[in-house]
């Protein structure tokens, strides 16, 4: 196992994600099975792995009481532990936190102390070594920023009582949304939030803007961690088309084998989480960070030729001339990203940040004038692709 320094710790670069454990039906979110599953946990904590991320909500609110169990057998000082803040699933209502959705009945808490004390609880813990924000993205800025309900305040005094290790937030939103919370800690004089976790694979550094959340953070000298490095399984099987593509320079690999020697490249990235379902996953990834072994400079050239085959892209450069002609005011570049991003899958993080649009800041607010088109270095038919995005959202 390959080791990163992460300030005095030295963190398996392969972290264990506990979102996808062997689980006894299919489906997001279904019942654990404990066998396979402390089977798994056992095998990664036995051939080194020591990071082990979990949150409120996975397997339907049961992952946090069977991580913490079935690392409970081994020294407290020989595992990592993370779990998350779930503002992601936050309402506030009469100076009350209700906590519900994913298929989880809702509960009431009077504090976020609260809802932190009762996940400690659950894990069996007297800390966590990691403890993140879930998820700032643009439908949570609100409910993590608010005075008010004080979740940043709060986990400040539990990081100075020792009750948090390291504290960091993962993020799936936009980076100006990312740069605006960053503001905001800059603004509270806040220096406790050491790292971030995002969305991070060959796919996502232009699809959802990841190499730009990569650079924003590390250049305000926070560790990064990666999300979903096979975007959930899926960069491990995109077919036999990439798979003919990607032997002519490594005939024995297989996707997955690519997509994690991408991220090796990455100087700024301690942890790489992957949420394994099976002893046979767990057994090759724990092979592929045996050794280091970034992609050449050919590799990933040919890397990016197989995500073109997979994508239908607007080559925007974000130049941002097309939005001084624009009489709605769209954010033309944004939307053409999401476009980008929809070609490929509309997944639920996609969705939420639709959500958190405006009726007159989604696609549908283009009304086909071209007043765009001429000013746009690309020579992308912004109406024409704004229309397709429209119908891509609108039919799904």
């Amino acid at each position: 196992m390959i080791y990163k320094k992460f300030k005095d710790l030295e963190l398996s670069w392969l972290g264990l994600g506990a979102m996808r454990l062997p689980a006894t039906e299919p489906g997001y979110g279904a019942p654990i099975d404990y066998a396979k599953a402390t089977e798994l946990i056992e095998y990664a904590y036995e051939h080194g792995v020591n990071y082990f991320d979990t949150s409120y909500f996975y397997h339907n609110g049961d992952s946090e009481v069977f991580i913490g169990k079935a690392l409970s057998k081994y020294p407290r000082d020989g595992w990592y532990l993370a779990s998350k803040m779930p503002g992601n699933m936050l309402k506030y209502v009469d100076e009350k936190l209700e906590v519900g959705g994913f298929n989880l009945d809702s509960k009431t808490f009077a504090s976020p102390t609260e809802i932190f004390e009762y996940q400690l609880e659950k894990c069996g813990v007297d800390y966590f070594d990691f403890y993140l924000l879930h998820n700032v993205s643009e439908t949570t800025y609100g409910i993590y920023t608010s005075e008010e309900i004080g979740i940043v305040d709060c986990l400040l005094k539990e990081k100075a009582k020792g009750r948090i290790r390291h504290l960091g937030f993962s993020s799936h939103g936009r980076v100006d949304t990312i740069a605006k919370f960053l503001g905001y800690l800059k603004a509270k004089n806040c220096k406790d939030f050491e790292f971030a976790m995002i969305q991070l694979n060959y796919l996502d550094w232009t699809l959802q803007e990841a190499g730009k959340k990569y650079d924003l953070l590390t250049k305000n000298g926070l560790a990064v961690l990666a999300m979903e490095p096979m975007r959930g399984g899926k960069l491990a099987n995109l077919g036999t088309d990439v798979d003919n593509i990607l032997k002519i320079l490594r005939p024995n690999d297989s996707q997955a084998a690519w997509a994690f020697r991408y991220l090796q490249s990455l100087n700024n990235l301690p942890v790489i989480l992957s949420g394994m379902s099976t002893l046979e996953q767990l057994k090759e990834n724990l092979s592929l960070f045996g050794k280091f072994d970034p992609l050449t400079t050919a590799e990933s050239e040919l890397l990016q030729q197989a995500a073109e085959t997979i994508t239908e892209r607007a080559p925007c450069t974000a130049c941002r001339y097309c939005m001084e002609a624009c009489p709605q005011g769209l954010d033309i570049p944004m939307l053409l990203t999401m476009y980008n991003e929809a070609s490929f899958e509309i997944a639920w993080m996609l969705r939420a940040a639709l959500g958190a649009l405006k009726e007159e800041e989604k696609p549908s607010a283009c009304i086909s004038c071209g007043q765009c088109n001429p000013l746009c270095p690309q020579n992308i038919d912004i109406p024409e692709t704004l229309k397709k995005f429209d119908e891509l959202i609108t039919i799904s």
